[in-house]
């Protein structure tokens, strides 16, 4: 095989490229290059959902600091016995008893209701700070997702690009034919329109990549090169002990909150059994030979006929108790479900993408550096186009396979609040 050594040099520089993206995206100065951890750390600090949701949590804690206290007393005035017919109809002075009145009523509920409402805004509460946590998480794994986009266009158009040189040699090999009486003209048509497609392809490389930065520049106002990625074939939480903190995963603690916000809107209802009280002092003004008055009274509510009023509202309140715990219930099981279907699509990856890696890309490139030293030998032109269009579907693969690995390990990387605390 007198073009194998020929095939060899031309496949150790392509491949070298191929496989050291790592290498190039870590060549940017440290102090300016934009790790992964990093977008997110400063994507979060301006993010205006997470603000939106301090501003909730903000609100629910206000609303605890007034939950539970007495309303408002009320102030009353009038008259009390205006006589309206004679003899004296309508006159302040021709009955001893007509006053003119000024009073304050307190209406005090039961300390049952007060605590109930109490424990629903500490509650809800739980219910904001569930909800910060999800949100948190959501605009984390979504900032990932902007870095991840940039950093996987660059990988493809690194793994493009480097096919660029040897489409260059290919179309200079076919001139030379050509010019010396041994090629065609079709096959040197053939290889300028394969070194165009390439180019096309770039072109729509560079393209995503600049969507791609405009969608990192949503969380991130700046232009800043990307570090390394980390190590998107290890999860920062093993797979065993994301099955194990199912209720501790970001979006599984709304509804452990919206369990404790139906619990206390049920003894809230509850306590809508018991009396509630109130009391009034008034203070009566008579004529100016005649002694004022000052009444008190006391009242407190009856709550005796509890079947068609609080019954129904406290069946009411057990049914959305029971409504919500099932709905969890749900939820955890489809929690279960997508963590361990994510895990066994990013090992998948990761297997696939070790033979990309070890085999396949050395392999089509092998073959297509083959392909293209026989035909500078003479051979035909046919297998090295046929060759070529193999490596180029396979590297756009593994960009894909790159990709799709990386964001299924920040989906799962972001699911526990703070991973390091996991049992």
């Amino acid at each position: 095989m007198p073009f194998l050594p020929f095939a060899r040099r031309v496949a150790a520089p392509g491949l070298a490229v191929a496989l050291a993206w790592a290498t190039l995206t870590a060549a940017h100065a440290v102090d300016a290059s934009l790790t992964l951890d990093a977008a997110v750390q400063r994507g979060l600090i301006h993010a205006p959902l997470l603000a939106a949701r301090d501003a909730g949590l903000d609100a629910a804690r206000e609303e605890a600091l007034r939950a539970g206290r007495l309303p408002d007393p009320s102030l009353t005035v009038g008259l009390a016995n205006y006589p309206v017919t004679a003899p004296g109809a309508f006159s302040l002075r021709a009955d001893a008893m007509t006053m003119r009145t000024v009073g304050v009523r307190q209406a005090i509920p039961s300390r049952a209701a007060r605590q109930a409402e109490r424990d629903l805004a500490t509650a809800q509460i739980g219910n904001a700070t569930a909800d910060q946590v999800a949100t948190t998480q959501s605009v984390s794994e979504r900032i990932a997702d902007a870095w991840i986009g940039v950093w996987a266009a660059e990988q493809q158009r690194t793994l493009l690009h480097a096919l660029r040189d040897e489409a260059a040699v290919a179309v200079r090999i076919a001139q030379a034919r050509l010019r010396g009486g041994q090629g065609s003209a079709t096959e040197a048509l053939a290889t300028r329109g394969d070194l165009a497609t390439l180019d096309n392809r770039l072109d729509a490389t560079q393209a995503e990549l600049v969507a791609a930065q405009a969608a990192l520049r949503r969380w991130i106002d700046a232009d800043t090169p990307l570090a390394a990625p980390p190590d998107f074939g290890t999860l920062p939480v093993a797979p065993a002990r994301l099955q194990q903190t199912i209720d501790r995963q970001a979006p599984m603690q709304v509804w452990a909150a919206r369990e404790q916000v139906a619990e206390a809107a049920l003894a809230q209802a509850r306590a809508a059994r018991h009396p509630d009280w109130s009391l009034s002092a008034t203070y009566g003004k008579r004529a100016p030979d005649l002694s004022d008055m000052v009444m008190l009274e006391m009242g407190v509510s009856l709550p005796l006929f509890t079947r068609n009023r609080q019954d129904r509202g406290i069946s009411a309140r057990q049914a959305e108790r029971d409504a919500v715990q099932a709905e969890h219930e749900d939820a955890r099981r489809a929690q279960r479900q997508a963590v361990a279907q994510a895990v066994a699509t990013w090992q998948g990856w990761n297997r696939q993408i070790t033979r990309y890696r070890d085999m396949l890309l050395p392999l089509a490139h092998d073959r297509a550096a083959t392909a293209l030293a026989g035909y500078r030998g003479g051979g035909p032109l046919q297998p090295w186009l046929d060759a070529r269009r193999d490596e180029i579907d396979q590297r756009i693969d593994y960009a894909d396979a790159l990709a799709a690995r990386a964001r299924l390990w920040a989906s799962l990387a972001y699911l526990l609040p703070n991973p390091e605390e996991a049992p």
